[in-house]
Order: C-alpha cells, then structure tokens, then sequence
C-alpha cells in the first residue's frame, strides 16, 4: 500500500502550518534585536518580512491545488524541470527539517531546564563546546519518541493535537496583547528607534533575519494529499499559514514594546518573558514562556509530518529505494519514512544545541533555494502546460517572482561572509558541502528508470490532468 490517507481538516492544515512557522526563540530574543535594530526595526521589519513571505506563498497556493500530491516541491520542480531539479530540491528540503529535528531533541530539554534545573546535572559530554547532561538527552529522546508516536498513528492525530496547541498559543498570545495595550502607553514605544538609528535601514536590515523566522508555511504544500477539503482551500490554507504567523509575531512583540519602554526591555535576558514580569504581570511572563514552549512543540510536530512525506515523493520519483513509499495499512502514514525520519532525528540529536546550530543555518540556506525553485516552478508550469489551471490562481505571476528574488536574496546572503545570514567559516560550510556531497552520491546511484514512469508515480490521478494540458 502506497496511498497516504485524505483525513486532515482544513483548520487542522491552517494549524499544522502557521504554528510549524511559529517557532520557540522570538519570544525571549526580542531584548537582543531590540538592542541592535530598535523596537521599530524588528516589528516593522516583521511586517515587511511577512509581506515578501506572503508573495513567496503565492506560488505554493497556486502549485498546491493544481498537484495536491505529498512533497510539494519535489512535485513541482519535476513537472517543471524535471527529475534533476526536483531531486535538489527535495534533498535541500529533507536536510533543513532533519537539522531542525535533531537540534529540537536536546532543544526541548533545555527550554524545561528553565523550570527544572536538575535537567542540566549529572553526567555530560561536550561537543562544539556545549554541554549535553544525560538527563536531557533522555528528555529530549522521549519528547522525540512521543512525536514520532503522534505521527506514526496519522496525520489526523498530529493536525488535531496542533490545533490544541496553536488555539492555546493564540489565547496566551490575546492576553499578553490584552494586558500589554491597558497597562502600557504609546510613549513606551514611539520613538521606536534610538537616536543613532536610521529607522529605514535598521527596518530594512531586519528583513532578512525576520525571513528565518517565517519559513514553515511549505509544510502544507507537502501535506496537501492528505488534505480532505475543496482543493481552492489549500491554497488559502498556505496564505493563511504566513499571515497568522506573522501577525502574531507582530502583535505580540509590540505589546512587549507598550507595557514598558523598549529600551528596558532591550536591556532584559529574555524579552518579552522578563518583560512582562518587570511590568508587574509574572504569570504572564510564564504565559510567554510556554509560548515559547508550544512554540517548539508545534514545530517539532509539523516537522516530523513533513520530513517523511518529502523522503515519500522522494522515493515515488524513483530517487530514493522504493520501500519508501510503503504506508501503513490502518493508519495511511509512510511508516518506513518515519522510522528513517526518526533514525536521523536521534542519530544526529545527541550531538546537542551547539553542533546542531551549523545544521540549521545550513537549512536556512537549503529553504531559500526550495523557495526559488518553487517560484521558477510555477513561472516554468503556466508557460508549459498554459491550460492546466489550479483551483486557487495568483492573479498576477509578478508577485511571487518578487518574493523569489529576495529566496535568492536569502540563498546569497548565507553564502557569502560577512552578512547577517552568513554561515560560519569553517564548519558550516563543511556541513553543506557533505549534504551536497551525499546527495550527489545517492543520485548517481539511483536506478535509471523512465522518468515517465516516475512522474505518474508522484502525481498519481493529477497525471492525466497534465497529459490533457499537453494535448
């Protein structure tokens, strides 16, 4: 059996997808950007950023309803650009979510640390100079354990356990917003930049890392398959992902610049978690605390859905061994893909926090150049197939080329030293050009099926849908 099954509702993909953009350190690494960019040049920057994700959306809702197959982007690079681009893209991907699931397994553990010091005692190891105390790892591999387990009996079960976790994130959110706006003045927050600030530049500068921090919203386009919805409502479920995650992130962050001056809260360890508890609310410092929490678990979740669909299509174009599309006969899930998807997780997890950050920056990259090949995509399918139209259109194909230019932006931001996205000289170059190196390897030992054959597999009843586009 290699069918996934179609049981995600259309609230349960707006969840899995805005709170997998949502993540866990912008709430407590405010007081930083506030320092370096002022409390303007990281809201506003939020806002710009949000707008250029927006457009970057635009073309996976599109490409979303026109083939809602598991993968996404490997989908779309392979009808577009065929097997080559579609394997570059799908391989980036799988690099990114795997680094972020094994940075989330020590991760975990050491955002309860906070509560429970004695997490961070006992016996340890160092590697990239960071402790890992036994007693987190074993948090962190059972926290990994229950998520597997989520996924492992459906998505169904992981969506309706996000929208749990995204609803209590967004009631925690309106109360911090709440008290923030009746407790606090405008006076705290404007000026928003300090007197040696250019509030344009320092907005401006803002941008780039703000991208980071709204990449996510793709995890629908991957789970589209299992989506049982009008297919026009996959598309908006994209849009939606980005623009809920975003205005959180706005709305939250100013109500830590309302309820005191912004220059105090840039002065605080842990934004807008101290910042509530100087105001005089320390329940709601904790509110923003397990925000933070909900954040990486919401993440962590929607991670772990993707990571095997994305090794699915993989293994359906013919590039990975074919054992990979196996699902479950009950539950529809790509068993064999989650169980290598919790293998890498584990495998790289014991590394711990220091290690993983040369991963993630790493996948910081790999995401870019996915979102690139997914606005080339859809440019590549209206001039190819121009009578194959999706059940959502983007209006105007300008729009989403715009936010591929500021992916490529990002992709060349990251690569060359000395920008805010820079890797670091020279691990993390190391670790991308190993990634690169693996891939290149597992390609040129692919079988050399039809290619013809393959993209049947990947789009599956959407294949004639193509040919009659041809005809």
């Amino acid at each position: 059996m290699t069918e996934l099954q179609k049981r995600i509702s259309f609230i349960g993909l707006v969840a899995l997808g805005a709170a997998g953009v949502i993540g866990t350190s912008w709430i407590y690494t405010n007081s930083k950007f506030f320092a370096a960019y002022g409390a303007g040049g990281e809201i506003f920057g939020f806002v710009v950023a949000t707008v250029i994700a927006s457009l970057i959306a635009l073309a996976y809702a599109e490409l979303s309803t026109v083939f809602p197959r598991a993968g996404g982007e490997v989908v779309y690079t392979y009808v577009a650009f065929g097997k080559t681009t579609s394997f570059i893209a799908g391989w980036a991907l799988v690099g990114a979510y795997l680094a972020s699931l094994a940075f989330y397994v020590t991760a975990s553990s050491l955002l309860l640390a906070w509560i429970f010091p004695q997490l961070e005692q006992g016996p340890y190891y160092v590697i990239a100079g960071t402790k890992i105390h036994l007693p987190e790892l074993i948090v962190g591999i059972a926290i990994t354990l229950l998520v597997f387990l989520v996924n492992y009996y459906g998505a169904h079960l992981a969506s309706g356990i996000q929208i749990v976790m995204f609803g209590t994130m967004i009631v925690l959110g309106l109360l911090l917003v709440i008290v923030g706006f009746t407790h606090g003045q405008a006076s705290n927050f404007w000026p928003a930049w300090s007197k040696d600030m250019n509030p344009f530049l320092s907005t401006m500068r803002f941008v780039l890392p703000a991208m980071t921090y709204l990449t996510g919203f793709e995890l629908v386009a991957v789970l589209a398959e299992e989506a049982n919805m009008p297919v026009r409502k996959i598309g908006i479920s994209v849009i939606l992902s980005v623009v809920l995650a975003g205005l959180f992130y706005t709305i939250v962050l100013l109500s830590s610049a309302w309820v005191i001056p912004w220059q105090e809260t840039a002065k605080l360890k842990l934004g807008t978690i101290d910042a509530f508890k100087v105001a005089g609310f320390p329940a709601l410092g904790w509110a923003a605390y397990f925000i933070s929490v909900l954040g990486l678990v919401t993440s962590f979740v929607g991670l772990f859905a993707a990571t095997p669909r994305l090794i699915l299509s993989l293994s359906r174009a013919g590039v990975l061994p074919q054992t990979f599309t196996k699902t479950h006969p009950k539950y529809g899930t790509p068993v064999n893909a989650l169980y290598l998807t919790l293998g890498f997780a584990l495998g790289l997890g014991w590394l711990g926090k220091g290690a993983m950050v040369w991963f993630l920056d790493m996948g910081g990259f790999a995401i870019a150049i996915a979102w690139v090949l997914a606005t080339l995509s859809l440019i590549k399918i209206r001039k190819k197939y121009p009578n194959l139209r999706g059940a959502y259109r983007t209006s105007a194909t300008l729009l989403p080329l715009i936010g591929g230019i500021v992916a490529i932006i990002i992709a060349i931001a990251t690569l060359i030293p000395g920008t805010p996205l820079s890797l670091a000289w020279p691990y993390e170059y190391i670790v991308l050009g190993v990634w690169a190196i693996v891939g290149v390897i597992l390609y040129a030992k692919a079988p050399k099926g039809n290619e013809e054959e393959a993209l049947k597999n990947l789009l599956g009843e959407y294949y004639e849908a193509i040919k009659k586009a041809t005809d």
